[in-house]
This record gives structure tokens, sequence and C-alpha cells, in this order.
């Protein structure tokens, strides 16, 4: 496959180290079961500005295909991580955070409180996922089906979009 990710996880008692990520070490181990290679991977706290330069920083120059986040999704007033990526994506593709709230709604009621968005910036997908480990597992399952064939398309592939 030959796609490069990087995991970022969103969280202030995770970044002050008062509190083991989950979520990111299981988003990784996702991605290398199907033949990602993880360039890199981040724990911060929920600061906007601390989210949209490292989304900048890894999405652009190349150095990624994909950056997927966990945490900071929801409604509290500390959740900003869909804010600091509508401000950075080029083209949003709501079709996929409509899928995991979709899917999600089945599990839980609370899915429909997710501000969760996935986006573009030049040749980078960027996802939002949950910040526990149970939702970004199930929301990443939801979307995995895809995953490749919309990198392949934002890096250019002409073949055809038979189902």
């Amino acid at each position: 496959m030959g796609f490069r990710a990087v995991v970022i996880t969103v969280s202030d008692r995770g970044a002050r180290g008062e509190r083991m990520d989950g979520s990111g070490p299981e988003i990784a181990g996702m991605l290398l079961a199907m033949g990602m290679e993880i360039v890199g991977r981040q724990i911060i706290p929920d600061e906007k500005e601390l989210i949209h330069q490292a989304l900048i920083d890894w999405s652009d120059g190349g150095k990624t295909d994909l950056i997927l986040t966990t945490g900071g999704t929801g409604m509290s007033p500390r959740d900003v991580t869909p804010d600091a990526t509508r401000e950075v994506v080029d083209r949003e593709v709501p079709g996929m955070a409509e899928a995991m709230r979709h899917q999600s709604l089945t599990v839980t009621p609370h899915a429909m409180l997710s501000r969760a968005m996935a986006g573009i910036r030049g040749r980078t997908l960027i996802i939002n996922l949950p910040g526990s480990p149970k939702g970004a597992r199930e929301n990443l399952n939801v979307i995995l089906p895809a995953l490749v064939h919309a990198i392949e398309k934002i890096k250019g592939d002409e073949k055809e979009c038979a189902s």
C-alpha cells in the first residue's frame, strides 16, 4: 500500500501525562494491520492553535497521506479539534463524518453530539475520531472500507469509482 499516516491524540490530561493514551495506540495498530506506515504519533492539549499547527506541519510538504486525530470532537468548551480542522482543510468530506455518526447512533444516542469532521488539505486526508478507544475503533471501522480508495483519489488516481 505504501501510505503514510499520523495519529494525533488531543487531550489536556494526556498531554500533561496524567492519563494514558488508549485511543492513539489503538488507531495506530489498526492502520498498521492494513499496511500503512505510521510516520508520526503526537499527544497535544485541547488548544486550537496547537491542533491547527500540528495539522499543517504534518500535511504540508508531502509528509503524510492521512492524519487521524482522536479526541476533542464533543461539545465541551475545550473540544476544538473539528474547529481547528475546519480552518486548515481545503475541502470537506462530509460523508465520512456522517457515516461515522450514523453507525455510532446504533450504539449510543450520544453519537449525535459528535462534531467530528473529515477534510482534505493538499494531498492529505484529515479525519477526526472520538477520544475513547472504543469510539475511535468503532468509528475507524466504519470508514476503513473507503479509506484506501479515498487516499488514492486525493493523490490523483484516475481509475473509475466502480462499486
